[in-house]
C-alpha cells in the first residue's frame, strides 16, 4: 500500500487555515496515489497553543472531524490526523482514523504528554488497533512512542498492530545547529527496536513551523518525519526546517511483518 505522510506547516490556533490547507494537501496525497494519509499532531491548532481552551472541538461530531471524514471518503483513502478534542469541560490531544468510507475506526488520546503539556491537555487512558483490509493499524501521538520501556508502541505491536501511525510536532529550539546535530534520534532510538523487535513499520509525522504561544513559544516544528521499517531501519526520512512542508510516499508491505509469537489458535 502507499502511505502519505504529509508534513504540514500548521499555523497556530488558526484552525480555519489547518483545515482548508489539509484538505488541500490530502488531495494531493491522493493524486500521488496514496492508499493512507497522516496528518500531524494538534493539526487544527499546533501544539500547546493557547487557542485549545477556546477553539477544541468534539470527537466525532464537531467540525474537524466531520471535515477529516468528508475527505477520506471523497478521496477513498485511510486519513490519520492529530487534533485537539474537547469533550464537555476537558481538552485532550487526540488523534483519529477514518476510513475510505468516511467511518471513523480509531479515536486516541495522548497518554504520555510532556509535563509542560499538562495544563493544556488531559491525559489519555487506553489503546487501540483496527484490522483493515490494508492490514491492522494502531495509534500514538508524539511522545507517546518514548513513554517508558516503549510500552505504548509495544503494547500496540502486542494488540496486532502492523503499522503505527503516530501524528507528531517536533520541535527545537530557534537557534538549533542541525549541521553539528542532525535531528531524529531520540526517535530512531525508540521506534528502531519496537518495529525490529515485532516486525512492524512505524510512521512519525511532523509539522513543521513557529510555535507562537505557550510553554515553548519561539521554538519551531521541523519536520524530519519518520517511518521505520520492520527491520528497524529509517525507510524514509522527511526534511527539516521551518518551512519544509512536503507530502512523503512510501510503498508500505505489511503482509510482511514477522510476528514473533504465536497467534491466538495457531
Amino acid at each position: 500500500m502507499n502511505l502519505a505522510m504529509i508534513q504540514m506547516r500548521v499555523a497556530p490556533g488558526d484552525k480555519a487555515a489547518n483545515l482548508r490547507h489539509a484538505a488541500e494537501l490530502v488531495a494531493k496525497a491522493a493524486q500521488l496515489g496514496a492508499q493512507v494519509a497522516v496528518l500531524p499532531e494538534t493539526m487544527t491548532l499546533g501544539w500547546t497553543h493557547p487557542s485549545a481552551a477556546t477553539l477544541a472541538d468534539t470527537v466525532p461530531d464537531g467540525e474537524t472531524c466531520c471535515q477529516l471524514s468528508v475527505l477520506a471518503k471523497q478521496h477513498g483513502l485511510y486519513l490519520g490526523s492529530g487534533l485537539v478534542e474537547r469533550a464537555g469541560d476537558t481538552v485532550f490531544n487526540a488523534a483519529v482514523l477514518f476510513g475510505p468510507d468516511g467511518t471513523l475506526l480509531l479515536h486516541h488520546r495522548k497518554i504520555n504528554e510532556l509535563d509542560i503539556g499538562h495544563d493544556c491537555y488531559a491525559l489519555g487512558d487506553r489503546l487501540e488497533v483496527v484490522r483493515t483490509p490494508l492490514g491492522c493499524f494502531g495509534l500514538m501521538i508524539c511522545a507517546d512512542g518514548f513513554a517508558p520501556r516503549q510500552v505504548i508502541s509495544r503494547s500496540l505491536a502486542l494488540m496486532g498492530a502492523d503499522l503505527i501511525l503516530s501524528p507528531c510536532a517536533w520541535a527545537v529550539p530557534a537557534d538549533y545547529d542541525q549541521a553539528r546535530e542532525p535531528y531524529g534520534k531520540l526517535w530512531r532510538d525508540n521506534y528502531g527496536p519496537v518495529a525490529r523487535e515485532h516486525g512492524l513499520w512505524i510512521a512519525g509525522v511532523s509539522n513543521v513551523g513557529p510555535i507562537t504561544a505557550g510553554p515553548w513559544a519561539g521554538r519551531k516544528c521541523i519536520g524530519c518525519s519518520l517511518l521505520v521499517g520492520p527491520d528497524g531501519q529509517p525507510a524514509l526520512c522527511g526534511p527539516f526546517g521551518e518551512d519544509a512542508e512536503t507530502i512523503l510516499i512510501h510503498q508500505v508491505n505489511l503482509a510482511q511483518r514477522l510476528r514473533p509469537w504465536s497467534e491466538p489458535g495457531k
